[in-house]
């Protein structure tokens, strides 16, 4: 299957700040670890949990030192070789979000997307990616998405939250909670923190 390019790609070396930050953030000892204690509290003890677009691997990481089964997932090669280099412990597949069979990978209580993922993908592949997102979940999995509702940074798309709960919706996923961030405060027009999960059936 040949995907389009995403807006991420398309962006080149006016992303690798990315890295560079949480590589300083993280050497600092500065907390960033807000997704990953959300996303724990999601799931139970020994979770199955996939991290799409896992960046240098900071979320996918706490998550496996906090007992969970964690499979990681980042196109970007030097974000791949950044976390390899900060989390050896932590294997990260090479994957896009619709390059994940899920007849391979298997099934998950949760699907993590945070870090504005939703934001970089590939023009007009929103609705193909939260479909492919369902056909990973278990039948009570849940899905944890954050983004910055309008574009902040370079390459990156606006995406209002009606949008998006649209696109959700048309993939089969239903919303069970919006939050203005990971520490559950009200919704507002910056930031959304979504916890979706299966549409159920009439």
């Amino acid at each position: 299957m040949t995907l389009p390019p995403t807006r991420w790609e398309l962006a080149g070396e006016d992303n690798r700040g990315y890295g560079r930050h949480f590589a300083d953030v993280v050497a600092r000892g500065v907390d960033v670890d807000g997704e990953a204690r959300l996303a724990d509290a999601l799931v139970p003890r020994g979770a199955r949990v996939l991290d799409v677009g896992s960046g240098m691997g900071r979320v996918a990481a706490a998550l496996q030192a906090r007992g969970h089964d964690v499979v990681a997932t980042e196109p970007d090669a030097a974000l791949r070789e950044q976390s390899r280099a900060t989390y050896p412990d932590l294997e990260v597949l090479p994957h896009e979000a619709l390059a994940l069979d899920p007849h391979e990978v298997g099934a998950f209580d949760l699907v993590v997307l945070v870090g504005n993922v939703m934001i970089y993908l590939g023009e007009g592949t929103e609705r193909q990616v939260l479909g492919r997102v369902r056909e990973l979940l278990a039948p009570s999995g849940r899905v944890l998405v954050g983004f910055h509702l309008t574009a902040v940074m370079s390459g990156s798309r606006t995406y209002p939250a009606e949008e998006f709960v649209q696109d959700a919706t048309s993939a089969g996923l239903r919303v069970v909670h919006r939050f203005g961030s990971y520490e559950l405060h009200e919704p507002d027009e910056a930031y959304a923190v979504w916890v979706l999960e299966r549409a159920r059936r009439d």
